[in-house]
């Protein structure tokens, strides 16, 4: 199997010395690079099949390189950083980016993410087909939502974000996006109209409402489903 790819943009020495050898170790090749400007020539010369990117850049802000990248690239893009107001995750993800961790981090989360986005990008362009999690079972071909074997029904809106959510499996979707891809643009800072209709949907596909197993809460940035089986 050829090795994935990974271009580390970090312009600390220390995290550079620590990711490239564990990341070695976990079986992926690693490309660095030190600013903003390098990382998107790497991007374009070296073929890298994800990006792990600190948002503080000596150069520019990491989320320039994300707006740049999603120009003319849908290579996954890890935020690895510091910041951890949500402000700044919320306008990296809305930008393009795939997931966030925050610094510090612990190398086996780091490769679960990266694991995750690496599987979600081979997914990207395949025709739909059924997913499956936690017996909740999704057809968008048929348009079904079975849970352990039995339809749930689901009002269109309810669907749709279920929908949203499964296509981006273990990932963050802001609340932002999933506002205004499913109730459109003048809707997209009616947090609370979300928060309903996220209970509701739980109320129907978990099994223990209280406890969602399923559609799991990022506080104050959006949700995320949980990985297929």
């Amino acid at each position: 199997m050829t090795q994935s790819r990974i271009l580390v943009v970090d312009d600390e020495p220390q995290i550079q010395r620590f990711l490239k050898p564990s990341l070695t170790a976990a079986g992926y090749e690693v490309v660095e690079a030190g600013t903003g400007a390098e990382a998107l020539k790497a991007v374009a010369t070296q073929a890298p099949d994800l990006v792990i990117l600190d948002l503080g850049l000596p150069d520019m802000d990491g989320k320039e390189v994300i707006a740049s990248l999603r120009g003319w690239s849908d290579i996954p893009i890890l935020i690895l950083s510091a910041r951890d107001r949500e402000s700044e995750k919320i306008a990296a993800l809305d930008l393009g980016a795939d997931d966030y961790v925050e610094k510090p981090f612990g190398i086996g989360e780091l490769t679960a993410r990266i694991r995750t986005a690496l599987r979600h990008r081979g997914r990207r362009d395949a025709i739909p087909t059924v997913m499956e999690v936690d017996g909740l079972t999704i057809d968008p071909i048929k348009r079904l939502v079975l849970r352990d074997g039995e339809l749930v029904h689901l009002t269109p809106k309810e669907y749709d974000l279920l929908l949203l959510l499964a296509r981006h499996t273990g990932r963050v979707v802001t609340h932002r996006t999933l506002l205004t891809t499913v109730w459109g643009p003048a809707h997209a800072d009616d947090l609370h109209y979300l928060r309903v209709f996220i209970g509701q949907l739980r109320q129907k596909i978990e099994r223990d409402p209280t406890q969602p197993r399923i559609v799991r809460t990022e506080p104050g940035v959006g949700y995320r489903m949980a990985e297929q089986e």
